[in-house]
């Protein structure tokens, strides 16, 4: 099975974490290590941090994090455009002839 790494959004409830979101950069752990470097917020997770963003991959078909950091509001929108961008040109160019 081939891994696959994923870039996933959370949120902190009163119940605890919820996923809202994924961003998929299929099996290029280069790309998604590279864009992962770029999003704002700190490495530093705190109990007062209510957004997270996780680099995550898949081995034998389970989730595994990697990476997580936490981040403001502001940061996520920011963090949310550059995530976009990226996967559209990485998309894009594996349309290419």
């Amino acid at each position: 099975m081939e891994t696959q790494f994923y870039i996933l959004l959370s949120l902190k409830t009163a119940k605890g974490f919820v996923d809202y979101g994924q961003y998929f950069f299929g099996n290029d752990r280069q790309a998604a290590e590279g864009l992962f470097a770029q999003l704002q917020g700190g490495a530093d997770v705190k109990v007062n941090c209510l957004l997270h963003i996780d680099l995550m991959e898949t081995v034998n078909d389970l989730p595994v994090k990697i990476k997580t950091i936490c981040c403001t509001l502001d940061e996520l929108g920011v963090n949310c455009k550059l995530i976009a961008r990226e996967v559209f040109r990485i998309k894009n160019l594996e349309e290419m002839p």
